[in-house]
């Protein structure tokens, strides 16, 4: 027998249908929060006004997350947030703001999981080519030196420079390292950084080094900004260093000083090599601008705020500087690289990719409040892929760095944290491979001292353990002195004109004809 509805109930059946619609279709607290029905209905409403805009683009920066993938960028959101005080999945960057956005694919022509000497040649060249190749094309073959000659892919930065376009690279690695010199260099071999690494057969042969390339670039007026690291690559050695070929090596062994030669070779040109002569470049005087901030690469964002003595600039501080000298032009071509996301992957270590991560968000919000949108076409992307992953079904609002606590059969947090198959705890954030495998921690001057044979006994986590700590490495599933790259899409981010060409799925190389296209070059 059917139990009978009180008069009371029938009354707040109306009342309790309002509320359990309301329940289905958005957020009862705040109907306009991120995740909420009516959030999702602005949203709609915002991209039904949007218009695709079709003017020549002034201006063209492309900015480079190195190894930035679609879970760095998640787990790089999720941070920011709760950095703020926030659960941090609702967070967004800055980029995630630009109204189109795709999924690129990254392979190289010879390798599944790609390099950035391949993926870069793509983006600025318009072609796929080799993994470990710079801006040269498939007929190449790496680290030949008959493949010095005769193979060249012209890139989008010389023919900006030829067409009277200003142009400018800001990297947080050696200027010399492969994405950057993919805009300005072309080699068989992206370890050739500098003739110290260089064969006998290869300097025979006629190859240029890197840094050399940069230094003679002869196309239109040259590259008028050049910030990042890599100072060993343009000076003659000292002392007892020896140069072995074939390994990079502190100094050149041909003697030439090529700062000296790009100052001698450039007017109203500017050399620094620390943030306090960075800060005082008057870029209204200034034409060319060379910075070279340490001998390799730059420090980490998490350690160079540590490393006073360094005086090291900031990311978004050598953009700023040379976007100031840039916009003095007509028209302008930026290429940034946050490098570093792809190093503090490779060693396992996610504290450092997502300090790098909020850099570079910082750098793209500053950027786009200091251009116009209207007229400068603005697009972040990556590379490639990485092998982290974000899993182990953690409660909202977790800790992305933390082991993974989850919810209990009612939905509600639990206090203690989740045991894998042997009981010990899991994070969040892991590698596939990599040597996090090894559970070692982070040491800042050599990140690999510590590698050794694989524990006997399986995994060594313990609950006692801080995966929060700067020195953390996530753990990862196959023992390899270095994490790799992985073969999956990555995102490309953009507004300004044009940009309503980079959605969908594209291959890599289509990015350099979009940007060709919209700065009509």
């Amino acid at each position: 027998m059917k139990k009978p509805v009180s008069s009371l109930s029938l009354q707040a059946l109306p009342i309790l249908l309002l509320l359990t619609l309301t329940a289905c279709s958005g957020d009862v607290g705040n109907h306009y929060s991120p995740g909420s029905y009516d959030h999702a209905k602005t949203q709609l409403q915002q991209a039904l006004k949007q218009k695709n805009n079709t003017k020549e683009a002034k201006g063209i920066i492309l900015f480079v997350g190195d190894g930035m993938s679609v879970p760095t960028v998640t787990a790089g959101r999720i941070y920011a947030g709760q950095k703020n005080g926030q659960a941090g999945e609702e967070h967004q960057l800055s980029f995630e703001r630009f109204p189109y956005a795709g999924l690129v694919k990254t392979y190289n022509t010879n390798q599944q999981t790609p390099d950035s000497a391949g993926t870069m040649t793509a983006m600025l060249t318009g072609s796929k080519t080799k993994a470990g190749v710079v801006s040269v094309n498939t007929q190449a073959r790496r680290a030949d030196p008959e493949s010095c000659r005769g193979y060249n892919l012209k890139t989008l930065l010389e023919q900006a420079e030829d067409q009277g376009w200003a142009t400018g690279i800001v990297t947080t690695t050696s200027v010399t390292h492969a994405t950057p010199a993919a805009a300005y260099a072309h080699t068989p071999e992206r370890n050739w950084e500098s003739d110290a690494a260089m064969s006998e057969a290869a300097i025979a042969s006629g190859c240029k080094d890197i840094a050399s390339q940069l230094i003679d670039f002869d196309y239109g007026n040259g590259i008028e900004v050049v910030l990042g690291g890599g100072r060993q690559f343009f000076l003659p050695q000292t002392g007892d260093v020896q140069a072995q070929p074939g390994r990079e090596s502190a100094g050149r062994r041909d003697g030439r000083n090529l700062i000296d030669e790009w100052q001698a070779r450039h007017k109203k040109s500017v050399y620094v090599s620390n943030a306090t002569e960075l800060k005082a470049v008057d870029t209204k005087k200034t034409r060319h601008l060379l910075g070279l901030f340490a001998d390799s690469h730059l420090d980490f964002e998490a350690d160079r705020v540590l490393n006073e003595a360094q005086d090291q600039p900031a990311l978004s501080e050598m953009v700023a500087t040379a976007l100031a000298l840039l916009k003095k032009q007509d028209r302008f071509l930026l290429i940034v690289e946050s490098g570093r996301i792809d190093h503090a992957h490779h060693i396992g270590n996610a504290y450092r990719a997502l300090e790098e991560m909020l850099e570079f968000d910082y750098t793209v919000n500053q950027v786009a409040a200091q251009v116009d949108l209207d007229e400068t076409l603005v697009i972040v992307t990556a590379d490639h892929s990485h092998t982290m992953t974000i899993a182990g079904y953690p409660t909202r609002g977790n800790p992305i760095l933390g082991f993974v606590k989850g919810n209990d059969d009612n939905g509600e947090p639990n206090d203690d944290v989740s045991l894998a198959s042997d009981k010990k705890p899991y994070t969040t954030l892991s590698y596939a491979n990599g040597p996090g495998y090894f559970n070692e921690p982070y040491d800042g001057d050599n990140p690999f001292a510590r590698f050794m044979s694989p524990p006997s006994n399986g995994r060594q986590t313990t609950v006692d353990d801080d995966p929060q700590a700067p020195h953390y490495h996530q753990e990862a599933g196959v023992p390899l002195r270095t994490e790799t790259h992985a073969g999956d899409d990555i995102a490309v981010y953009a507004q300004g004109p044009w940009a309503h060409l980079l959605t969908g799925v594209i291959e890599q190389n289509y990015l350099y004809h979009v940007m060709k296209h919209a700065g009509d070059l």
